[in-house]
């Protein structure tokens, strides 16, 4: 048993043995670490891919997408490919660019609804037109409406009395309430870039966006034009985003209506909303 330790601390002591025996580990080593390499580098990886052509700022539906294997070593070269279905279904495609059909997924090329440079399009009822209004720090509230929140518009108008010929008879200034349950779509800077897009950066509203139905939007489009009355509109926040269900966009005083159609003419669409 001695001379087998004996022997055994003299076969490792070889400064020739330890060498050869060092590069023999250093070669399996390397053959071990380049197969794993080669392995993985080969070694399949299931990706989604579009089944049909898919134009741009279109939602990506599951019946849109299929599934392929690519090698792993696609994706190495290429960190932009999507790996995963559940990051493109009901996601839209980039609204500059098509994806052709059999392509792979990319993620500059897929975006969420809210990256979408027109998404509020996407964002309110059928029937219902847009209508940005002017607005600054002061009548924002110091920039506090936000997209979601929702406003009452209100509407003042000064030189609003009249006699019973139609002339002003004094300088007065009429104000109430006109709309209630505006739902604030966006808002934009002077530049039309979205005010909260990038919270450090201290911009300054300009205009907000929002939808009512067709009628009250040739209501606040007449009102916005009564240069000979000094009118102004007015957003209000309100606390209607805290509710359950928010109410529906309502008239709130027939008397500024009337007084709005009394002094613009009236088109055939008017008459039948006034019936």
């Amino acid at each position: 048993m001695n001379n087998l330790v004996v022997g055994i601390k003299k076969f490792f002591t070889n400064k020739n043995t330890v060498t050869v025996v060092g590069v023999i580990l250093a070669i399996v080593i390397l053959y071990v670490g380049y197969n794993m390499r080669i392995n993985q580098a080969i070694t399949p990886v299931t990706v989604p891919y579009a089944l049909e052509e898919i134009n741009p700022r279109v939602q990506i539906t599951e019946d849109m997408v299929g599934t392929m294997e690519i090698p792993r070593s696609m994706i190495d070269n290429n960190s932009d490919i999507i790996t995963n279905i559940a990051d493109v279904v009901d996601m839209y495609s980039q609204g500059d660019s098509v994806i052709p059909q059999g392509s792979l997924f990319y993620k500059r090329s897929v975006v969420s609804r809210e990256q979408l440079p027109d998404s509020i399009i996407l964002d309110y009822p059928k029937g219902y037109v847009l209508y940005n209004l002017s607005v600054d720090m002061s009548s924002t509230y110091s920039n506090s409406i936000y997209p979601g929140n929702y406003i009452d518009i209100y509407l003042k108008v000064q030189n609003a009395a009249e006699n019973a010929e139609g002339v002003v008879a004094d300088d007065r200034i009429m104000i109430g309430k006109l709309l209630e349950n505006v739902k604030v779509l966006a808002v934009y800077d002077s530049n039309g870039n979205n005010v909260f897009a990038n919270i450090e950066e201290k911009t300054v509203p300009a205009q907000i966006i929002f939808a009512v139905p067709e009628e009250y939007h040739i209501l606040l489009r007449k009102a916005s034009y009564l240069r000979a009355y000094e009118s102004e509109i007015i957003p209000v926040p309100t606390a209607e985003s805290l509710e359950d269900e928010p109410g529906d966009v309502n008239l709130s005083s027939e008397d500024l209506r009337n007084f709005i159609n009394n002094v613009t003419a009236m088109t055939e669409e008017d008459l039948a909303y006034t019936r």
